[in-house]
């Protein structure tokens, strides 16, 4: 039986942390039922959000992802949009990187990116509405030393979601692009390079005031998704002030 709720459903992916988290929080607040989706659930469960379906998931399998969107589309309406938010930035010196790593992101940031639009475009088609919003970075825009890899991945979002705008927009749905500059998340602590950490830690440090906070992304996503149907804010690039590069 669906619930009954005044907003649409929104599946994030990665929510267990940073953006994904506040951007739940976010959209909850705004009155979304939400399907959440990471690997680790606790954390997405101890928010408490009212109509929310927490379910541990790993993007990159593509199955577990339909049969979580299924779910939460019978309890609470199909849904509406998808962030997806969900990645991994392994940096790295690329003559000396384990290139499991970058199997890692190519899987992650490309793949696992995919299955989520998968799981929402057709129906969005069919609908002739919905929302799709990509978390990709600066680092899809222009290069950074330490990052070929990850730069590799962030390339791909920007031009994948601007190809399947191009495709879904006739039928309606809008596809967005978020690309935040250094923002203070978990996300620096999958990198394995110590130096390399310590010195993207030291540039960050560098701005001489705070960089962004998963919360000032989590705003933009709102921003962009609460235009109207037919209105597409097609990409915001964010970054702190004092950020340069």
């Amino acid at each position: 039986m669906i619930a009954k709720t005044t907003k649409p459903l929104v599946i994030v992916t990665g929510a267990s942390s940073g953006i994904g988290l506040a951007t739940a929080r976010h959209l909850s607040a705004a009155g979304h039922p939400l399907l959440l989706l990471a690997r680790r659930v606790e954390a997405m469960q101890a928010l408490k959000l009212p109509n929310s379906l927490c379910l541990s998931v790993d993007v990159m399998d593509r199955a577990a992802f339909l049969s979580a969107v299924e779910t939460a589309q019978a309890r609470f309406g199909m849904a509406d949009a998808i962030v997806n938010n969900a990645g991994v930035m392994l940096l790295g010196d690329i003559t000396r990187q384990d290139p499991v790593e970058w199997d890692r992101m190519l899987d992650v940031n490309i793949k696992g990116l995919l299955n989520g639009i998968y799981a929402v475009a057709s129906g969005m088609a069919a609908r002739g509405s919905g929302t799709i919003i990509n978390i990709s970075s600066v680092a899809g825009r222009k290069t950074f030393a330490n990052h070929t890899a990850y730069v590799a991945t962030k390339f791909a979002v920007h031009g994948l979601s601007e190809n399947l705008r191009e495709e879904l927009a006739p039928s309606g749905v809008r596809v967005v692009t978020i690309a935040p500059g250094a923002v203070e998340t978990e996300l620096l602590s999958h990198t394995s390079d110590a130096a390399i950490k310590a010195g993207y830690e030291d540039w960050k440090t560098s701005m001489g005031s705070p960089v962004l906070s998963a919360d000032d992304v989590a705003r933009a996503v709102l921003y962009a998704y609460q235009q109207p149907q037919q209105v597409c804010i097609r990409e915001i690039v964010l970054a702190a002030t004092r950020q340069q590069a």
